[in-house]
């Protein structure tokens, strides 16, 4: 009777302790747990749960105490006295910039960093050409060249926000877009390839996602490397929610980043705010706009996930109150031109 008496309290201990264990960050019960949570957006399946090594590495392009603004030309450098519209979306500012409505994929490849700059470096050599110039800056040159922890960082295994706006100004990235886009000298060469759900793309572990070696060369033989490479001025940060909606509205889309928390991969629409205390790593992406939704202020930023994330490829995040950090860790500056 005794050893029967134990059994059952080792029993009941251990399956105590298995109802306390929190579901996986990708299962139904998880989203279901966030909608229970979330007030201003709604969660959904974008990824399977055996993805979820690949999500923390696309989560985890931003390496960690790697801004330091050693070479900025400028914080907040604008008049915090200026007035700015309540809303604001650089797509319907700028409507003949394709680049602006562009979402590229990552690829099962850390380098959201190289991303989140590319894209707004082709956004503002058309807009300050007023919308006459439209090129594509490379995210395989950038992620493969500025290699170095000194440099830019580690390729597919992270890099900075602020160093790929040095390198622009220092030594220059060449034009390129999306795998086999033919948009530049040297196109994305990391396949696209299913993140999230089943599809028609290849499934992402079957695919090998090292960093590119650096070839300082164009894919296409018509152009030369040199001749294709663009150059940017020295670089600014901003700091505050008016610094960033005036740097947007004068010059056009900024990178940021922000710490990810493991339930943002689910977001599928409204204003993100996390549920979640649990850090993933740190994300670079593309802040393009704000505005206010049913009462909740937020920033409109592109992702680099591929247009089947979220919604559409871009999502809302809380604006205001450095949600996440996305308001303390920014770069961009002026292409030359």
């Amino acid at each position: 009777m005794k050893f029967l008496t134990a059994f059952l309290v080792v029993s009941l201990a251990v399956a105590s302790q298995g109802a306390s264990i929190d579901p996986h960050p990708l299962s139904l019960e998880f989203i279901d747990q966030i909608n229970e949570k979330a007030t201003t957006w709604v969660a959904g399946k974008n990824f399977e749960i055996s993805d979820w090594e690949r999500v923390k590495k696309l989560a985890s392009g931003v390496l960690p105490g790697s801004y330091s603004l050693e070479n900025v030309g400028s914080i907040n450098p604008h008049d915090e006295s200026e007035d700015v519209p309540e809303s604001f979306d650089s797509r319907e500012a700028w409507p003949n910039c394709a680049s602006i409505k562009q979402i590229r994929d990552q690829s099962s490849c850390g380098s959201c960093w190289a991303f989140g700059a590319v894209e707004a470096m082709s956004d503002r050599i058309c807009i300050h050409t007023n919308q006459t110039e439209q090129v594509y800056i490379s995210a395989e040159d950038l992620n493969s060249c500025c290699y170095g922890i000194f440099a830019c960082g580690l390729g597919c295994n992270g890099g900075s926000v602020d160093g790929p706006w040095e390198y622009w100004n220092t030594d220059g990235i060449v034009t390129g877009g999306l795998y086999k886009s033919n948009q530049g000298c040297k196109d994305y060469t990391l396949e696209p390839c299913e993140h999230h759900t089943t599809g028609s793309k290849p499934q992402c572990d079957s695919l090998d996602y090292s960093t590119p070696a650096c070839v300082r060369s164009c894919s296409d033989s018509s152009l030369n490397y040199k001749d294709s490479l663009t150059f940017g001025q020295k670089y600014s940060a901003f700091h505050n929610e008016k610094q960033i909606q005036l740097e947007i509205y004068k010059n056009g889309p900024i990178e940021a980043a922000f710490t990810v928390y493991d339930d943002f991969p689910n977001y599928k629409s409204g204003v993100y705010q996390k549920t979640s205390n649990k850090a993933v790593g740190g994300h670079a992406i593309k802040i393009i706009g704000w505005g206010t939704e049913n009462d909740t202020p937020y920033w409109l930023i592109a992702n680099s996930w591929d247009s089947d994330w979220g919604d559409n490829g871009y999502f809302k995040m809380l604006r205001g109150s450095n949600h996440c950090g996305i308001e303390s860790e920014t770069a961009a500056s002026l292409p030359q031109l």
